[in-house]
């Protein structure tokens, strides 16, 4: 600093201490006031900036937009990520992985089919309306009944919710169920206020949700932003870490990075791996890595008339793609190879599927010829850009690696809303490309995706010994049993290719060092562990 504004410092501070001294103390209310109308002012210029602790806004840059409001009629990670804040599940899984009562109080084991449970008193719903039994049969019931939900298939194992008094409650099974508390681990068990949703209708709910968790809805502007703010009467204690959070949706990947950079956002998912020494080398931000419950996939049309019908040409499709490329190539190591969804952490993974690819060129060929396409065919591969990790980069070579079995790719980019509605309609071509979690921890919800009746018209994929190892593992209480059933399916499944398994990806997430926060396997984004340094 130079002399003169040195001297001008000290001659401005020692005419702010006359003034100071000459005021008696008189005016000293007004003086605070005038100072915290200045930090004010300081604070809301610093987060504009959204670089300083002062800034109580966490703003989060995710690739595509929620699906839904509707907790029953997703099964969409990035679309739980949100819920997550929102809303309470019966049970939830702690640091450790180990499922833990969450607005439960109390559960017994009846018998085989009967658990009864007591929910925590004082919960409320952000209208003020308390949690009771009703609320429970109301939210299981739905999801266990309707069968147009996309959830439907991971709750039809409740025959109904008995409801024993205000607080308690049975949950009642068709069959013995062994995977019962992890699907009320989940987003099919976020409880729903019945009271406010037979009052109002369900239109009025998806365009003001209500739930119980720790923040609740402000305004979701579609393919732009979903901003929430503290529940003040949370049962756990508002969480006043966050005046406010906003969760930006921001598709193009350059922009994401180029936003977390300036500090425009605090979080920014999926991270491509060319940004990924930008983000570590820029003062102010890092990458935070996790190994993810997703498997990236392609999803193959079984339907008569499809090449894809014939095992054959999913198997040739399987061998004529690199995987391990993809993972060190378009991934930069952002992925594992892998034969099987149930990856390791999960119920039933089976290692001898897991860190390892099939790809022979030569052997490709051969089964297309086999199948009746010596020349090879032509196919449509549908694929959602900016949603998974470098997936348009990723369905690209997987493209020009078909080409060389002789297999000519029409590639259809989609935006991920439109994705979605085409798989809703079931109006898909001969492939897809798909990213799949796993919030359960448990295989049983990764091998149901070969279950044929929950396909018919998208895929029409069915293997009769696959359909006797889900019954029988489905209902098997002896965890023994059940995960070798549960790794048989995964086995035939690697032969039979309905779906071409790719690679367990990596979360790859930049996060500004002002807050706290490393991504869990689940990918959820659980604002109240997210703390400012």
């Amino acid at each position: 600093m130079k002399r003169r504004n040195l001297l001008f410092f000290a001659g401005t501070l020692l005419m702010m201490l006359l003034l100071a001294a000459c005021s008696g103390g008189k005016d000293e209310g007004a003086t605070s006031n005038n100072d915290s109308s200045s930090k004010n002012n300081t604070s809301s210029s610093k987060e504009s900036s959204g670089k300083t602790e002062e800034n109580r806004t966490l703003t989060i840059a995710m690739g595509s937009d929620i699906v839904s409001f509707d907790i029953h009629n997703h099964n969409n990670t990035s679309t739980e990520a949100v819920h997550d804040n929102m809303f309470n599940y019966l049970f939830k899984r702690d640091d450790n992985n180990v499922i833990q009562p969450e607005l439960v109080d109390t559960f017994e084991q009846l018998d085989e089919l009967t658990v009864q449970m007591k929910l925590k008193e004082g919960v409320k719903f952000h209208n003020g309306d308390t949690l009771t039994s009703e609320d429970v049969k109301f939210t299981l019931e739905r999801v266990a009944t309707d069968e147009t939900l996309r959830e439907y298939p991971n709750y039809k194992q409740i025959k109904e919710v008995e409801i024993v008094d205000e607080l308690t409650f049975k949950v009642i099974t068709h069959a013995p169920e062994p995977s019962l508390f992890h699907r009320l681990s989940r987003l099919g068990s976020s409880m729903l206020p019945k009271k406010y949703i037979e009052e109002n209708g369900w239109d009025h709910f998806l365009s003001n949700p209500v739930g119980t968790g720790p923040y609740k809805f402000k305004e979701w502007k579609r393919d732009d932003r979903i901003v929430m703010v503290p529940f003040e009467d949370y049962f756990e204690g508002k969480v006043d870490e966050w005046d406010e959070v906003v969760f930006r949706i921001i598709p193009e990947n350059s922009t994401r990075v180029s936003e977390l950079l300036t500090g425009g956002v605090d979080i920014a998912v999926n991270i491509p791996p060319s940004d990924w020494d930008r983000v570590d080398k820029n003062e102010g931000t890092s990458m935070k890595k996790n190994t993810s419950n997703r498997t990236i996939m392609l999803i193959l049309r079984a339907t008569e008339g499809y090449p894809t019908a014939d095992v054959r040409v999913r198997q040739a499709i399987d061998y004529a793609i690199d995987d391990g490329s993809l993972a060190e190539h378009a991934l930069k190591g952002g992925g594992t190879p892998t034969r099987t969804r149930v990856g390791p952490g999960n119920f039933g993974h089976n290692p001898k599927l897991y860190d390892t690819y099939n790809y022979d060129l030569e052997k490709a060929k051969s089964l297309l010829a086999e199948a009746g396409y010596p020349d090879g065919f032509e196919m449509t591969l549908h694929s959602p850009r900016g949603r998974y990790l470098q997936d348009a980069e990723v369905t690209e070579m997987i493209a020009g690696m078909l080409a060389q079995a002789g297999i000519k790719v029409n590639i259809e980019f989609m935006e991920w809303s439109n994705f979605t509605e085409m798989r809703t309609a079931k109006k898909n071509k001969d492939a897809y490309l798909l990213g799949l979690g796993n919030s359960m921890f448990d295989g049983a919800y990764a091998v149901d995706w070969y279950r044929a009746e929950r396909f018919v018209g998208e895929t029409d994929y069915k293997n009769d010994e696959i359909e006797e190892l889900l019954n029988a593992s489905a209902s098997n209480m002896n965890s023994d049993e059940r995960e070798a059933q549960i790794q048989k399916i995964e086995e035939i499944a690697a032969e039979d290719v309905p779906h071409v398994q790719l690679y367990q990806e990596t979360i790859n997430t930049g996060v500004s060092d002002r807050i706290e926060f490393n991504p869990p396997q689940d990918e959820m984004i659980y604002v109240p562990k997210i703390k400012r340094k």
